[in-house]
């Protein structure tokens, strides 16, 4: 076997090895007592001493591989949040560098990464800021050679009355992180849309050519992120993959969200469990497979320009949902209909069922968490998580979350 060293992006040396193919793990400057290599300037980065051994393939005999064809440096903006969180620690975990964009404030929280292990917390490298500042976001991804873009204000009712904020976190912000990623040379970006963008479903399941439908604020602010991402695509050929993610779940995610809503007010022993409309469909998405749809988008090659559905192909309604909750949670529960928690008329989005046969084309990824059977894994893990009272503390289950 032959090792090498990236001297700098534009000599990448050849790995040749006779009986495996290892993927390297390259990566920047990092002190030795973080058990990796530091490198001496003014060489950039050395291989770290960490790579998974690949079977040879039949065709792939004697292969050669180009370490330019490996990211360095992934920021991942959101980090702090639900999905971003579980991101930034399956990332580190998996060898990554990652620079993690966390919101700044003045309690220098960053968000559920503060509850991320030791060993990931050690290994990241945390930037406190704005997504709304395009200079701040510029110096975050500075010697970053991928994004994965998951900023956002999300909650829908939240929307009804602050509207303005959205624009200028979702597009403003996206625009932003696109203009930073042109400008610098940034190899591949990965823009998080959601499910939201396609309204109530006039066909099912929904594939990627689904008409778009504003029918909240929300929706709205990341139409218009996701057009913003694939016009640098188009116009500036930045490689581009918008990432549309169905309805995920799991553990830390906010109670502004309906799962969240139920798995706490059962946890904190209510038995009349306060909803909104309970006759919309959904598509839920288990946090991991989630987190496994980003990593393959930034890992694989393909979808480039593409905007590609993450979902777990199986529909049910709020309503069955709860039902399972119970069962999971091994309680009996009685729905009342908190008038609070309704949205508009026109704004509810009835029905999502996602088609995900393009992020297998694309990306070969499948959920591991598809199905009823699928789905009652996925609360099960959630609902235990949600009944560790340290966990449970942080949710104020007695509010409406808007």
């Amino acid at each position: 076997m032959r090792w090498f060293c990236e001297r700098s992006r534009s000599q990448a040396k050849w790995l040749d090895c006779s009986h495996f193919r290892l993927r390297p793990l390259v990566v920047p400057r990092l002190a030795r007592h973080q058990n990796k290599i530091s490198a001496p300037r003014p060489v950039r980065s050395c291989l770290a001493l960490a790579w998974i051994f690949i079977p040879r393939q039949r065709a792939g005999f004697g292969k050669q591989l180009q370490i330019a064809e490996y990211l360095v440096k992934v920021l991942i903006t959101g980090a702090d949040g639900f999905i971003g969180s579980h991101l930034t620690e399956a990332l580190v975990k998996n060898g990554h560098d990652v620079r993690a964009f966390v919101l700044y404030n003045s309690f220098n929280s960053w968000g559920w990464l503060d509850h991320a292990p030791k060993s990931v917390r050690k290994n990241l490298d945390v930037f406190a800021g704005d997504i709304r500042d395009p200079n701040g976001v510029r110096t975050a991804m500075k010697d970053c050679d991928a994004v994965l873009h998951l900023a956002a204000l999300i909650a829908i009712p939240y929307s009804y009355h602050s509207p303005d904020t959205y624009i200028d976190t979702n597009v403003k912000g996206t625009l932003n992180v696109l203009q930073a990623a042109r400008d610098l040379g940034v190899k591949r970006v990965i823009h998080t849309s959601t499910s939201e963008v396609y309204g109530t479903a006039r066909f099912v399941p929904i594939t990627e050519e689904h008409p778009l439908q504003g029918q909240s604020p929300y929706s709205a602010s990341k139409i218009g992120a996701d057009q913003l991402a694939y016009s640098f695509f188009a116009s500036f050929n930045l490689p581009v993959v918008i990432a549309r993610p169905f309805n995920t779940y799991g553990p830390r995610q906010s109670a502004r969200a309906v799962i969240p809503t139920i798995i706490t007010q059962v946890a904190n022993g209510q038995r009349q469990i306060k909803l909104g409309a309970v006759s919309p469909t959904r598509d839920f998405n288990f946090v991991k497979d989630t987190v496994a749809g980003f990593i393959a988008a930034l890992e694989g090659d393909g979808g480039l320009g593409e905007v590609i559905n993450f979902g777990s192909n199986f529909e049910i309604s709020i309503g069955d949902t709860v039902k399972l909750i119970a069962e999971v949670m091994s309680k009996e529960i009685e729905i009342v209909t908190d008038e609070a928690r309704l949205r508009p008329e026109n704004s509810e989005v009835e029905r999502l069922w996602a088609d995900n046969s393009k992020a297998k084309q694309l990306l070969d990824w499948q959920p591991t968490y598809g199905g009823r059977e699928g789905f009652k894994r996925g609360l099960t893990e959630t609902a235990d998580w949600f009944l560790n009272p340290a966990n449970l503390a942080a949710y104020k289950a007695d509010r409406y979350n808007i």
